[in-house]
């Protein structure tokens, strides 16, 4: 597994205990940096966590414009951060390449949820990349 890979792993695991347990995302961020990851895992995990969490009403509100029939709280812990995530991703991650962005959260998707959980990923973020979106507050 690549690097980004599992930065991108721990970084849902990072948003899901945020939504979940509510802990706080300072104390989340230090024991996933206590364990044995090397600095680039890490580095790259906590900028797409501080960037999704900066923008989180923003993200939720485009999720609310593009996911038809789906209320966000409707939504499963998992699902929604991997969506939060990508989006992230793509709005705010530039250099990322958005197929390799849009690929990697299906991927994740299917690994931590459904085979449709990665059809419904796809299909929202391929809205996302297109700038098929609006938000809703």
């Amino acid at each position: 597994m690549g690097s980004r890979r599992k930065a991108r792993e721990l970084a849902l695991e990072a948003l899901y205990r945020l939504d979940l347990m509510k802990d706080s995302i300072d104390s989340i961020l230090a024991d996933i940096k206590s364990r044995d990851y090397s600095s680039e895992v890490y580095a790259f995990m906590q900028k797409i966590v501080k960037k999704t969490v900066e923008n989180l009403d923003y993200i939720d509100g485009i999720i609310k414009g593009v996911a038809i029939n789906w209320r966000l709280e409707r939504m499963t812990y998992i699902d929604k951060n991997i969506i939060r995530l990508g989006i992230a991703e793509l709005l705010y991650f530039p250099d990322i390449p958005p197929k390799v962005t849009m690929n990697e959260y299906i991927e994740i998707a299917k690994k931590y949820s459904t085979d449709d959980a990665g059809k419904f990923v796809n299909g929202i973020l391929d809205k996302i990349a297109k700038g098929e979106y609006n938000t809703e507050q």
